[in-house]
């Protein structure tokens, strides 16, 4: 080992502050250095700690004499019982889950050999934990010395509570955890009444459970119970949030103690829950199926409340979830940010403090889940951060049948969350009062730091995966251990009664009391089952799809205006010469024409935000766009600096969120079609960098966006914009997988485009935003039509006309066309424009625009004014099992009205398109060949 006094002494003394906030993040040799008595003699930067620490006489050193006088002469075994005592101290707070009483069934900890005190003799005897200050080791627990600490310290990281805060990067965060656990600042005892009311609740819940279970024999539930503790859990998750200031709560979960959650968090009332029971219905059937809702079952539905707390009244949602579990988590996540953002200002002012989500996990789709990753995440990013989540693992030791060790490679379903920084508390379910202290430490960390927290409430599912299940097939030993473990109302009220809060007696007619509350419910609504239940208006239900007519074109002089305030930017402001010229051309377009997409697409949201629609708009590269066709944020090309002119028109009078998004699709398509039905007055849009990269959000596309309306009452106006279209780019950049979208279309659930001028596009946007009638929008984008001159657009296309669900040919004479070409997108353009296309006299090509709902009177209107047609063929680049096809040809034979319709395009195809350019180019030509070639 070097001379100590060789070594910097500044290098040594930051060191030695390392060492002494944190033992195992010095060197081996350092930290063997400082924990050797001896080896401390001289150190530099030695001060801080012999200030703190008693003096002995003169001792001998290396067999000399000291001749410092004694009242300085430091305690050298002294200092390494310190040093020992700071590695304990850090054993506690990294491994001391480890040995924490977790389990309510009672299986033992594993523990951790660091946190044996003997481990560390004859560094730390007994005698010396007695004599080592606890003010020099930096612990917040009682006592005066580290004997004394010690056991304050096992109880508070090795009780029924435990903690995973160390692998936080941030310093102070770290230290305001440690501070904040080891006083239990926010574990302080409940008073008698809070008790009593603790019990009450617990009663409720269970009571609940019992009663359905008795009741509907059979039936499916997905009970709460072993876990019951999650609803007092979430009483005082609303009372912080509404004391914090918060006016909305937005909750996600899956399946699994809902029913609880609708009737004791949201406030839904028995009554209607055991409705669902018995077979009844809320809704009028057969208006419902008439306007496409299907409903779904009682375990997903959605549902809002308000909830009085001490702190006031705050605004609950329960979002609905299908059976995809954590599906639900981004949408939650896109709702609070909703509810957070004021659409009144220009940039959308972002306030976490107004709303806040939690969002409860089951502890294998937590650990088995990937959107679960994607939406944590989201956690700090500009345009997606929420404040943070109070994130709750409802664990129950077991996924449907799956035991842990099958279901994850980590020793916590939690563990994921540690490489976000995410401290987690793990809690015992059957210790009540520690688990509202969990909720407690949660929220005040929240509120400090803006930053996601996870609880892991371990807890035990008294029955199967649902009531019909049998648990015993799979878990015999468990399933019999919980049959003979008392509910958590019962161990708690047994407590209660030994400390004499209440008598058993008292205890055990407040149970009765809150199952006789739903028995009671129950009667009456079986004494209602004669009256006739009210009609719905008109207006109630499943709104229908029509598009209503709307005024979508914008005066030529607001267009001037919008365009040369879109162009402005501050002095001194440097544009990428390259670009300034792209941008400038805009101003000439107005004159001489060429509009191009980028331009129009601007002009569509510039002419919203002065008519008051607030416009959000993300995805993967959407500032520039992927082809560089948008360029809504500038960069300033020597300094860096960004402007956004979106946010600084003259009359605007909403909000303009221009966001680059994650490389998500799952989360952020469900973030955004959260945020899309919690803002209905807004138009809210997702890009994909190219279309079939939706693939990766075909959950949220199947499970809310196409089927949200049919099952649970709930729209949007969310539009997807996906660039689409075949140019030689292989498999995996040419489609956006239209067959799929058109194969969830139905009953007018969303609308499915194709627009292939720019001045469409407008005014497409346009009607999508002020349509009274809400629904989604899936666009199908270009690449190569965002330039090209043909696809551009005049002036007097945008300030005049409207969206055209078809674009007819432009013919001398109808009369003489025998074949008419009907087609979507850019593969108009390859055959108009191909070689062969002028000599092509008796061909006309048309184009349908909106895929659906399909215009069928438009469609029969266009086909019937060609008199003299002998053929419709419909002309897709797309596979023959791929595209537009298969779903729209009985529509074209309806339209038809006898006229033979046929295919063109690529044969049947396992893959989308091919991986060549020059096999791709030969497959073009024959397309349009066989279009024009008569």
């Amino acid at each position: 080992m070097q001379d100590v006094d060789a070594v910097n002494a500044g290098y040594a003394r930051l060191l030695l502050d390392d060492y002494l906030d944190d033992p195992e993040s010095v060197p081996d040799e350092w930290r063997a250095l400082f924990e050797s008595g001896e080896a401390l003699k001289g150190l530099p930067g030695l001060d801080r700690l012999l200030e703190r620490l008693p003096r002995n006489g003169v001792r001998a050193s290396n067999g000399h004499v000291s001749q410092r006088p004694v009242e300085s002469q430091p305690d050298i075994e002294l200092l390494g019982g310190v040093a020992a005592g700071m590695a304990l101290v850090k054993a506690f707070r990294m491994h001391g889950h480890l040995a924490a009483a977790l389990d309510p069934l009672g299986s033992a900890p594993i523990g951790d050999p660091a946190l044996d005190p003997l481990r560390l003799q004859p560094k730390l005897t007994p005698e010396l934990q007695a004599r080592v200050p606890a003010s020099v080791l930096r612990i917040h627990v009682g006592g005066d010395t580290l004997a004394e600490a010690l056991p304050h310290l096992q109880e508070t990281y090795c009780g029924s509570m435990a903690y995973e805060i160390e692998h936080i990067s941030e310093h102070f965060q770290r230290v305001w955890l440690r501070k904040a656990i080891e006083s239990w600042r926010y574990r302080k005892p409940l008073g008698s009444a809070e008790r009593r009311e603790l019990y009450r609740r617990l009663c409720e819940v269970e009571g609940l459970e019992r009663y359905l279970r008795r009741a509907f024999l059979g039936q499916k539930q997905f009970s709460i119970e072993g876990l019951d503790v999650l609803i007092p859990m979430l009483d005082t998750a609303l009372e912080l949030a509404r004391g914090s200031g918060a006016r909305e709560v937005v909750i996600g979960m899956a399946h699994r103690g809902r029913l609880n959650v609708l009737a004791h968090t949201i406030g839904m009332p028995y009554e209607q829950i055991l409705r669902e029971f018995e077979g009844e219905r809320t809704i009028d059937v057969v208006a419902a199926d008439a306007e496409g809702g299907t409903g779904d079952v009682k375990y997903h539905l959605g549902a809002q409340g308000v909830t009085t707390t001490p702190a006031g009244k705050v605004g609950v949602t329960l979002a609905a979830n299908p059976s995809h579990l954590e599906a639900v988590d981004p949408v939650v996540e896109g709702m609070t940010r909703a509810q957070q953002t004021d659409r009144a200002t220009a940039d959308g002012a972002h306030d976490p403090i107004v709303a806040m989500p939690i969002l409860l996990h089951g502890d294998a789709a937590f650990a088995g889940q990937g959107i679960v990753a994607e939406t944590l995440n989201l956690y700090a990013l500009e345009g997606y951060s929420t404040g943070g989540t109070l994130h709750v693992i409802t664990n129950n030791q077991v996924g449907f049948t799956t035991d842990p060790a099958q279901g994850r490679s980590t020793r916590y379903s939690s563990d994921l969350a540690k490489g976000y920084d995410t401290p987690i508390i793990h809690v015992n379910a059957d210790d009540p009062e520690a688990a509202i202290s969990a909720v407690r430490l949660a929220l005040a960390y929240r509120e400090r730091f803006g930053h996601d927290v996870v609880i892991d409430l371990v807890g035990y599912r008294r029955f199967g995966h649902n009531e019909q299940d049998e648990p015993a097939y799979t878990q015999p030993l468990m399933a019999a251990q919980i049959a003979q473990h008392p509910t958590v109302r019962e161990r708690y009220g047994i407590r209660l009664a030994e400390e004499g809060v209440l008598t058993p007696a008292e205890a055990e007619a407040l149970a009765e009391a809150a199952e006789g509350r739903v028995r009671d419910a129950h009667a009456r609504l079986r004494a209602s089952f004669g009256h006739e239940i009210p009609a719905k208006s008109q207006d109630e239900g499943v709104p229908r799809g029509e598009v209503t007519a709307v005024t979508t074109r914008v005066g030529a002089k607001r267009l001037r205006r919008l365009t040369k305030q879109l162009l402005r930017v501050p002095e001194g402001f440097t544009v990428n010469s390259k670009l300034a010229r792209q941008l400038e051309r805009r101003r000439v377009a107005l004159s001489e024409g060429g509009i191009d997409w980028g331009q129009a697409e601007s002009l569509a949201y510039a002419s919203l935000l002065c008519d008051g629609v607030p416009v959000r708009l993300t995805g993967q590269d959407s500032e520039r766009g992927t082809f560089s066709q948008r360029h809504l944020v500038l960069h300033d090309a020597v300094t860096g600096e960004i402007e956004i002119p979106m946010q600084k028109l003259d009359n605007a009078k909403a909000s303009f969120e221009v966001y680059n998004s994650p490389l998500s699709e799952y989360a952020c398509v469900g973030f955004e079609y959260g945020y899309s039905t919690a803002a209905p007055e807004a138009l809210v849009l997702w890009e994909a960098q190219f279309g079939d990269f939706a693939n990766g959000a075909q959950t949220i596309i199947d499970q809310f966006i196409s089927s949200g309306l049919a099952k649970w009452h709930q729209t949007s106006r969310l539009t997807l914009l996906l660039p689409h279209g075949y140019e030689g780019s292989g498999p995996e950049h040419s489609s956006a997988r239209l067959e799929r979208f058109l194969q969830l279309a139905a009953q007018e659930n969303i609308r499915i485009a194709c627009p292939s001028t720019a001045a469409q596009h407008f005014h497409l946007l346009r009607r999508q935003a002020l349509d009274a009638s809400a629904r989604p929008l899936v666009v199908m984008t270009p690449k190569g039509l965002l330039r090209l001159k043909e696809a551009s657009s005049g002036l007097d296309q945008l300030s005049g006309g409207s969206f055209r669900v078809v674009l007819d040919a432009e013919v001398p004479d109808k009369g003489a066309i025998r074949r008419l070409a009907l087609c979507a997108g850019k593969v108009y353009y390859d055959v108009v424009g191909h070689e062969t296309a002028a000599g092509a006299d008796t061909v006309a090509v048309a184009r349908v625009e909106q895929l659906y709902p399909f215009p069928s009177d438009a469609a029969r209107g266009l086909i019937g004014s060609y008199p003299a047609l002998e053929e419709v063929v419909w002309v897709q680049e797309e596979p023959q099992n791929m595209g537009a096809w298969r779903t729209i040809r009985h529509r074209l034979e309806e339209a038809a009205a006898g006229v033979p319709v046929r295919y063109v395009g690529r044969p049947w195809r396992a893959s989308t398109a091919e991986g060549y350019p020059t096999a791709h180019s030969v497959g073009q030509d024959r397309i349009a060949r066989s279009v024009l070639e008569t």
